[in-house]
């Protein structure tokens, strides 16, 4: 059951992302292009993200636990030290090169753009140089959290 609800959510989640235009890397770029092509339409796919997120926090916050575990596994670091900060500014730069975010360019696979396999592979190469870099192995251990 609980590998259905995560492919369910996840055919959704891409579903949206799509209907979005977030998987055409054009859209993102000119999105990001304030003094160029400014294109404000995901404005709204983000708005929209924002109102279902925050909808669903309250509602899942409600419950004990979540459904398919004894406990709900949120962060308590509330530190803002380089690596989040780096972490973050990586991203955005990875995003703003490439016009996909990891979200965005798995759905994205499906129109067989050769840009797309090879941004997955780089940040599947960046995790795991990542890894390696903090001591951990390549492949996560089912203990590791």
């Amino acid at each position: 059951m609980k590998l259905l609800f995560a492919v369910l959510t996840g055919m959704i989640f891409g579903a949206g992302i799509t209907l979005s235009g977030m998987i055409n890397p054009a859209k993102v770029l000119n999105f990001l292009d304030i003094a160029g092509t400014w294109d404000a339409s995901l404005i709204f796919v983000m708005g929209g993200a924002v109102v279902v997120t925050f909808l669903g926090y309250r509602l899942v916050w409600r419950r004990s636990a979540p459904l398919f575990a004894g406990r709900f596994q949120v962060p308590t670091s509330t530190a803002i030290d380089g690596r989040l900060v780096g972490g973050s500014a990586l991203f955005g730069i990875g995003w703003g090169i490439a016009g996909f975010c990891p979200g965005a360019a798995i759905p994205a696979l499906g129109t067989g753009r050769w840009e797309v396999i090879l941004f997955l592979v780089a940040v599947g190469v960046g995790l795991a140089l990542a890894r390696l870099a903090k001591g951990l192995p390549l492949v996560p251990r089912k203990t590791e959290a």
